[in-house]
């Protein structure tokens, strides 16, 4: 997996690799020995005492109640008299978050940025080994050898997409990982090769593979139809699968959940579960309510993440600020560790006039299971006032008929404003961005800023403009 020079780094690495791949199948069996966990726990706190991150005094007096503690209770009994952290104290210490040398890790990434300041998220040799582990062992129930794979990740500071490649080379699946430009957003040459090499999986973020296919109808290029979609870094509710599973008729997978900053806290399953990493994550779940540890019972709340395999930058109460579910029912799979479903960023709520509106609730309306007639391939919210403009690219030319009674479909969630749908050839490059921005700074343009007109390039903002003249005259800006 990976060739290191020098030999005892490379039986180190080995011996961590054969170690970590038995307590991932113990945990995914449900045989995990609580013992390790605390120990792994308590490590992870000697290493929090390198780090810049942390206030030295009280986490070093729960280092030393750890030291001393019974490994099997240590983290229902220390894990709570910690504090927080929020995302502002991490992405404002910077290199203070490391216990090592900069040139102790293998490559230097950071976040995107889309909650605040990038942070910086490099990749050590042991928690790159933990992480291709913990994500290859699921995805191996999902991909075989003769599968060949797309890694369409436009992310040059983000892991994501090198951390794919080395789970696709764990699993000795072929693959190719080219770069598409945000400007021009030409995909011939991906979709040349997708259909010479006859790829058959795609890896990476919806939007991108929106991106793709519609520019594939605005150029009469061969829609490229894959078998399987492991999809992440995005939102992606049950509506968006199914309409990508239309749209390329492979089988959608949710296949990761996780941060550049925290690693991979989730991984999808055969079944389509994401399932928790219990083996290398403490975690709990927060809310008015208080917090508590995730248990397998049924719960919702924002996650908070405590690392146990990234010792060079040890993570302890990490507040996500993603809210998430535990359904609290096993999986048909067998892998006995927690389910896990993402509701969205707390951020990406909509909220006008006190109703609040999610991702998920407006794509289950914009493509319903039972469908028939034109298909949107693509949309973006404008708000202005009380009026919205929903930008949609189309598989095909619709007609105002068409274009009236969906918006009258979709209107019913924005009740007390009028809502038009326009169809347009090609929407705003911050459609492909979602990624980075997230659903509501990628999808949802609040006009009512007028420094967001120049989001809209020049065809664009002709037809919001004169939507929105016909729906509700706007003021003078």
């Amino acid at each position: 997996m990976l060739l290191l020079r020098d030999s005892r780094s490379g039986q180190a690495l080995l011996g961590t690799a054969t170690s970590h791949t038995a307590l991932v199948r113990a945990s995914h069996a449900g045989t995990t020995d609580p013992a390790a966990l605390g120990e792994k726990f308590t490590a992870t706190l000697e290493a929090a005492l390198q780090s810049g991150l942390y206030d030295r005094a009280p986490l070093a007096e729960v280092a030393g109640k750890a030291r001393a503690a019974d490994p099997e209770t240590v983290v229902a009994e220390l894990l709570p008299q910690l504090p927080f952290l929020p995302k502002t104290s991490l992405s404002s210490a910077g290199h203070q978050a490391f216990t090592r040398e900069l040139s102790d890790f293998l490559h230097y990434y950071e976040s995107s940025g889309t909650t605040g300041n990038p942070v910086a998220a490099p990749k050590s040799l042991d928690d790159l080994i933990v992480n291709t582990i913990n994500i290859g062992e699921q995805w191996a129930r999902v991909l075989d050898r003769t599968d060949r794979a797309l890694i369409l990740i436009n992310a040059p500071f983000a892991p994501a997409a090198y951390q794919f490649e080395k789970v696709l080379e764990y699993l000795q699946v072929m693959s190719m990982r080219p770069w598409v430009d945000n400007i021009t957003g030409d995909y011939t040459r991906v979709l040349r090769l997708t259909r010479e090499l006859a790829v058959n999986v795609f890896v990476g973020p919806p939007s991108r593979l929106l991106e793709m296919i519609q520019f594939a109808y605005r150029n009469d290029e061969p829609v490229p139809a894959f078998d399987k979609l492991l999809l992440m870094a995005e939102q992606t509710g049950p509506g968006f699968v199914r309409h990508l599973e239309r749209l390329t008729g492979a089988t959608a997978y949710v296949a990761s959940y996780g941060s550049s900053e925290t690693g991979t806290t989730a991984v999808t399953c055969e079944r389509n579960n994401l399932h928790l990493q219990t083996q290398s994550y403490l975690l709990e779940l927060t809310d008015d309510a208080g917090t508590r540890f995730v248990d397998g019972s049924a719960d919702r709340g924002e996650l908070v993440v405590t690392s146990l395999d990234m010792p060079a930058r040890p993570l302890l109460r990490y507040r996500t600020g993603d809210l998430v579910e535990i359904p609290g029912t096993p999986c048909p799979c067998g892998v006995a560790t927690p389910l896990l479903r993402t509701l969205g960023r707390s951020q990406d709520l909509i909220v006008l006039e006190g109703n609040g509106i999610r991702q998920n609730d407006f794509e289950a309306a914009l493509w319903p299971a039972e469908h028939s007639g034109p298909t949107v391939l693509n949309y973006m919210l404008v708000i202005r006032g009380d009026a919205i403009v929903c930008l949609a690219t189309t598989d095909k030319d619709v007609d105002e008929e068409w274009s009236r009674g969906t918006a009258e479909r979709l209107g019913t969630l924005f009740p007390g404003y009028d809502l038009a749908l326009r169809a347009v050839e090609k929407l705003p490059p911050l459609a492909s961005l979602g990624q980075y921005l997230g659903w509501k700074l990628s999808r949802v343009l609040d006009l009512n800023d007028a420094r967001n007109w120049d989001r809209l390039p020049a065809p664009i903002r002709g037809v919001v403009e004169t939507t929105l003249a016909d729906l509700a005259p706007a003021p003078q800006r």
